[in-house]
């Protein structure tokens, strides 16, 4: 594998290069779900303006299954690291962490839409307010890792076992609960994929290994899941609209969960094959920046997508979605590095000092194999 990534110019210097303290498959693999993510979003915008359908559109109704489970599965990774440290420095890293962005960008999101574009300072106000109960828009996947950081915290200090409580999770998870509370809805859908990431991370580490070893084997098994995930999705009784993608046989409970677990181990696989490259260095520093994406990639997708129409210059779904794709997630690139060049608002991405309750830390991992059972399992 190689482990050093080539500098990538850009008008503002040179692209960081990945963190030689993380593992690059993980930040493959977040650099593959972070592009699905930005791809639904603009897929789903474009076609509720548009009123039509896209090839993205078909991209997005494949990764259906495994599209978000993916990135919570990732976080549970890592999450034996810190779960055994006392509760102000686990905190720090797992709960206070996301909730400084959640509510820096909820702020900024509702300022900008409600305050100035909406002009009513009492409905933004009450939206603040109301954020705090209530994920904002698509924040609600940074306050969901708070939430899931805090309940997995809790079930190891009453000891629950992992076996129960991924058996109650995953009958949480094919319930389909539709609760009032949109936390409680998102906790049932996902925090059994966050849970199996935490519980099952060795497995995960040796299943990846064992691929890096075996490419031949490994492409072929991937070929071999992507044809079936594709038959369950896109059998009778799909369809694909402008702003929501209905699964056929996949859509079943059981199935759902299964195609989501085994679409994340193919994504996990699919960085892990990808990290041999050199040239893929990009999608690994997307991966290791993917939560400068998330959090600044709507407001840029919403002011091209209704300038591009507006123009005229771009009409066709398929295309106009993926051009709105690529500049939602330069964007916030763009804006990341010249923050960081001009070292103005800075504390948009990275947490500030004062935001801290501990003393941040990290173990650091191996690049290469898999990270022994201690370094999973223990404090720093």
């Amino acid at each position: 594998m190689d482990d050093h990534w080539p500098k990538m110019r850009n008008p503002l210097g040179a692209l960081p290069t990945g963190n030689p303290a993380r593992m690059p498959w993980v930040d493959m693999a977040k650099g593959l779900s972070i592009i699905l993510v930005v791809m639904m979003y603009s897929a789903y915008n474009t076609g509720e303006y548009t009123g039509n359908v896209g090839f993205l559109h078909y991209v997005i109704g494949f990764a259906t299954p495994f599209r978000m489970p993916e990135f919570f599965l990732i976080s549970g990774l890592f999450l034996s690291q810190v779960i055994d440290r006392p509760w102000r420095r686990y905190a720090e890293r797992r709960i206070v962490h996301y909730l400084y962005f959640y509510a820096l960008w909820a702020i900024i999101m509702i300022g900008l839409k409600v305050g100035i574009y909406g002009r009513d300072q009492g409905a933004m106000l009450r939206d603040i307010a109301m954020s705090a109960v209530e994920p904002y828009g698509v924040l609600w996947f940074i306050y969901m890792l708070a939430v899931f950081g805090l309940v997995a915290k809790l079930l190891w200090q009453f000891r629950i076992p992992r076996a129960v409580v991924i058996a109650l999770a995953a009958a949480l998870q094919m319930s389909g609960v539709e609760a009032t509370s949109y936390v409680l809805t998102q906790f049932a859908a996902y925090f059994v994929f966050f849970y199996v990431g935490y519980a099952m991370a060795p497995f995960v580490f040796r299943l990846v290994a064992w691929t890096q070893r075996h490419t031949v084997l490994s492409v072929a098994g991937l070929l071999i899941w992507a044809f079936g995930n594709g038959l369950l999705v896109f059998s009778p009784g799909f369809s694909v609209q402008p702003t929501v993608t209905h699964m056929g046989l996949a859509a079943f409970p059981p199935l759902h969960l299964a195609l989501a677990v085994t679409g994340a181990l193919a994504l996990c696989i699919s960085g892990a094959l990808l990290a041999r490259h050199a040239f893929m260095g990009w999608l690994r520093w997307l991966g290791e920046h993917s939560l400068v994406v998330y959090v600044a990639f709507t407001l840029p997708m919403s002011i091209f997508r209704g300038l591009a129409l507006r123009s005229g210059l771009i009409t066709e779904t398929g295309t106009l979605s993926l051009a709105v794709l690529v500049v939602s997630i330069a964007s916030p690139i763009l804006l990341y590095l010249l923050v960081k060049r001009a070292r103005i608002g800075v504390f948009l991405f990275e947490r500030p000092n004062w935001a801290r309750i501990a003393k941040s830390d990290q173990v650091a991992l191996p690049r290469r194999g898999i990270p022994t059972r201690a370094a999973l399992t223990s404090p720093e």
